[in-house]
Formats: structure tokens, sequence, C-alpha cells
């Protein structure tokens, strides 16, 4: 093999005329990108170029083989690299080598308030992308928060406009420096999970451009983002992933975005409206019995034969077909032909420290009127833990965002390592939750398995409570359906599992009680006037533990 790359050298040195002519112009790195794109296109047939249109697997779609053009890889999710799955299923590929590390999630970086810490996540999660091989990450999510019952917020960056626009310019400038493409989503009006394939938003002009559009506008006219994906739900009749108003008005003739409109899996619906209403590349659509894993599934989508069937009868002009492909080889330029890209990194240290420093500048300290917080180890001999959520998994399940970590840290071990033997701590659950393997197939419900008694859980707790000197209660939500979690909304503002009941009677038994809540939403307090410390802790990731744990003991101040 060296032998013949020197041969190449020698030949391209005494005969660089000939070697400049024999390289397309797509292929010359050196040419611009526009002349590239307009070079490669010239090359492929109509076929070649339909099939850049759509997938070739759950998370992946074709390239040209014939002229050295490779496919797509993208990934899921935005707070962390998700295992490989099968080629055909969701189901995990159950390979060695793809465990990833978990940042917090965006509740909690927007918490931060700081841009340098966004460009520190963005540059982060892309380093992990690349080093997976991942040419898109699927993420950030930019809606706002119309309402704390959405079971999608934790994916998002809250609920204020100007806030949210400003932590997404840096993210994805982090993630694109490593020729990884940030696709943001889901664009737009994406505000609840209860028949998001359905419901039709109706919103005027003024609330749209103010509330709504601000974080996707500065995601492409300053982030540069290079893809964007549609969501599920119509805006004004039109499904979002094929929207005339948002797709080819707004986002491509006034905003300018030159980069790939990604649908959401399963989110186009119509083969006209998918080609003429901004829609360049579909993922995930079920038809024909997909979800089986028909081998020539593919072939049906929206964009696949029927939409060479409607450019070969003329029906559809190849000028339409022609602006997708420019899009989609632009992006590969960009991300899987770019060979200047970094090779990235997994699971690092930095990445480690990286998270941790994010959460820990995330975490909002909401009261402390009696200064329980932080537990002064000097004067504490007890410290009673209460709470499924100090020791509960957060990185699975949620939907597209559950991961497989290579490590996640509990808040109970890293409070008694930080503790050591300055106090005893003493944990009891208080309350369960159901396990449940419907949100993830990972998470196996043991046979048999039954809720532990409520009354017994409460009674443990309270017993601990009362013999401690400070009482640190972790509740708040998980990634069950309805909680935070894709698919399905809160079905109510409170905490779930009887906590609010439980966090009152705690309050009754021992004063010195802090509360720490994990989740990606807002909850409602009833117990708020009787408690004297209350901390929004987020969830966290992997390095959730440590940096709960650093915060309460008092080695790092919260300053979310």
């Amino acid at each position: 093999m060296k032998k013949i790359l020197n041969l190449f050298v020698c030949v391209c040195l005494f005969f660089p005329a000939a070697h400049a002519q024999s390289v397309p112009a797509y292929l010359d790195k050196s040419q611009p990108l526009e002349r590239r794109v307009e070079d490669a296109l010239s090359r492929m047939t109509l076929e070649e170029k339909v099939k850049l249109c759509h997938a070739q697997s759950k998370f992946s779609s074709y390239g040209v083989p014939r002229l050295g053009i490779p496919e797509l890889w993208m990934c899921d999710g935005p707070h962390g690299i998700r295992e490989e799955v099968m080629w055909d299923e969701w189901k995990g590929a159950a390979w060695t080598n793809d465990s990833c590390f978990a940042f917090p999630a965006l509740t909690c970086l927007a918490a931060t308030w700081d841009t340098d810490l966004s460009s520190l996540y963005g540059r982060s999660i892309g380093e992990e992308a690349r080093y997976r091989r991942k040419d898109v990450l699927l993420g950030p999510g930019v809606n706002i928060y119309r309402t704390p019952l959405n079971g999608r917020n934790f994916e998002y960056m809250g609920e204020d406009p100007y806030l949210t626009s400003r932590m997404v310019v840096p993210y994805i400038k982090g993630v694109q420096q490593n020729g990884v493409a940030a696709c943001i989503k889901h664009f737009a009006l994406n505000n609840q999970e209860t028949y998001r394939g359905q419901i039709n938003v109706e919103v005027s002009d003024r609330a749209l451009y103010e509330i709504y559009l601000p974080a996707f506008e500065a995601a492409v006219t300053e982030g540069g983002a290079w893809a964007i994906m549609g969501a599920y739900n119509q805006c004004r009749g039109e499904h979002c992933c094929h929207n005339q108003y948002l797709l080819n008005d707004i986002l491509k003739r006034d905003w300018k975005f030159d980069g790939v409109v990604i649908s959401d899996w399963g989110g186009a619906h119509d083969t006209d409206q998918a080609a003429l209403n901004g829609l360049d590349l579909e993922m995930g659509t079920w038809t024909d019995g997909m979800n089986w894993g028909k081998t020539n599934a593919y072939d049906n989508y929206y964009l696949a034969t029927p939409f060479l069937e409607k450019l070969k009868s003329g029906e559809i002009k190849e000028d339409v077909l022609d602006d997708k492909v420019r899009r989609l080889l632009r992006m590969r330029f960009r991300t899987s032909m770019n060979t200047d890209r970094p090779f990235g990194a997994l699971c690092s240290d930095a990445h480690a420290e990286a998270g941790r420093t994010i959460m820990e500048n995330g975490i909002v300290l909401l009261k402390n009127d009696k200064q329980v917080l932080p537990v002064d180890l000097a004067k504490t001999k007890k410290i009673a833990v209460i709470g499924e959520n100090a020791v509960k998994i957060m990185t699975l399940g949620g939907g597209s965002s559950s991961l497989k970590v290579k490590y996640e840290t509990s808040p109970l071990e890293e409070l008694k390592k930080r503790v050591g033997d300055a106090a005893e701590v003493v944990y009891a659950p208080g309350y369960a939750s159901p396990l449940t393997e419907k949100r993830d197939p990972s998470n196996i419900v043991p046979e048999g398995y039954k809720v532990p008694d409520a009354a017994k859980l409460r009674n443990e707790a309270l017993k601990l409570a009362r013999e401690a000197d400070v009482v640190l209660f972790f509740g708040g939500l998980n990634k069950n359906e309805h909680q935070d979690s894709e698919g399905t909304d809160r079905l109510s503002y409170s905490l779930p599992y009887g906590q609010d009941s439980l966090i009152a009677e705690l309050a009754k038994v021992n004063k010195n009680l802090a509360v720490v809540l994990i989740s990606g939403n807002a909850v409602a307090m009833p117990w708020i006037k009787n408690v004297p410390a209350v901390v929004e802790a987020w969830f966290g990731g992997s390095e959730a533990g440590n940096a709960i744990a650093a915060v309460l003991t008092g080695a790092v101040n919260p300053s979310g």
C-alpha cells in the first residue's frame, strides 16, 4: 500500500496539471462549496438524486456509491449520543463500545444563563457525536414552554424566547466545529405531546414572531445551523414537516436557510406536500408494515418511489428535486466529506468536567430561609436522605433522549463520599414509582414485581426523619409516562406518587428540611411555606450525583 501511495505522489509531482484535471471538482476541497455542489449534482441520475431524499435505515440515509458520496448517519439526542440500534428496529444493537457520557438536560443548561457554558456543551457533545461517526446530531430543542404539562419540556431551553435565542447560538457553533451538523428541533410550535401528530395550532403572527420563532431564527441566522427538524403538529392546517409558510416562506426565503429540513420520524404525510412545501429528507415514515421491518419499506416513502414517478411524469419539476439535493450535498461537504474535521472524543475526563460544571452552574436555590443549606457538617451528626430520586437512574427512559451511559452518579452515594466520617447518612425511599418497560425496552421489569407498600415506605421515612439533624428529600419527576417523557404529557401539575403529602409530613417531624427537585419541568409546591429550603437540580446526566452533592455540602455555590 505504501508503495502505491509513493507512486501516486510521484505521478502528481511530475504531472501536476494532469492530476488536477483528473480530480472532479466536487472532490476538490480547494474549490468553492457551491462549485462542488453543482458539479456533484450534474453527475447524478434522477434515481440517485431521489435516493438522497429519504432514509435507508432507522438513522441513516442513502449516499451515491458510484460517485463516492457517502451516506448520512444521524443520532439522538440533545443530551448524549444514543446507543446504536438495529438497522430496521428501535431495539438496541447490543454493541459494547457505544456507551456515552450524559450531559445535563437543556433546562439545566438554560438555567446557567451562561453562553460560554453553552459553547462548552455543544463542543463536548459534538465531540462525542464525531467520535461515534455521526454526521447529524438531532438537537438541540428550542421549542418554547407553552405549558409546564408538556412531557418534552426537559429537552428544551425554557419559556423565555430571548434567553433561548442567546443560548442556542453557541451550542450550535460548538457542535458544528466538529464537522457534525446540529439539527434544531422541532420547527415549530411543538408544545405538547398529546395528539402531537394531529393537532392543528392556530397562532397569530405576533405571537409566532415574538414568542415561538426567535430561538429558531437565531439558530439559523446567527448560529448557522446546517439542519432543522420539522415538528409533528400542524400549523394553520399544514403539517410542519411540509409547511409552505414555515419552511418555504419563513425559513428558506426570509431567513436564507441553506441547510437541510429533516422530517421528524413519521412526520411526513403526503408526496406532493413533502416535495413542494420545503421538506428535504424524509426519515422514519411508517409505511406498508415499516414497523415490522419490511425489506422495501424505504422505497415506499413519500419522497421515494412515489416522488420519482411524479418527477418522471412531469407532474413535479426536477428543479424541486435539485434544490433538495443541493442542500443534502452541501451538508455532506460540511460533514461526512469534510476531511479536515477532528476525530472527536468519547466519555473523556474533559467531558465529565464539562457536564459537572454545567450542572453545578445550573442548579437553582429557590429558597433557604433558615440557612439549612449548605449542610453544616461541623454541627450535623445524622443526615436523613429521603426519596426515590436520590438513587433512581435518570438517563434511561423519556423517549428519544434515553441513553446508554458509561456511568451515572447518584446523589445518595456522592453525598456519602463527601460527608465521609463527619456524619452518618441514612436512607429511605419514602415513595416508589411503578417500573415500566413501555418507555424503554432496556428497563426490564422483573417478573412478579410489585410496587412496595406506600404506607410502609412512608412510615420508615418519617422514623428516620425524626431521628436526623437534617433531612434531604429528593423528589420531583422522572422519565416514566406522564412525567418528563416524550409521547405523553403530564396529567397534573402536582408531584406524583404521593410526594406532596409526604413532604408535608416530613416538615412536621423535622424543621431542618431541604427539598431537592429533580425534574425538567416546573411543579406545584403546596408545602412551600412549611419547607425552609428548596433546590431545583434538574436532570444532571452522568455527573448528576457529584454536582448535587457538591452544592448541598457547600463545595459549590448554586448559581442557576
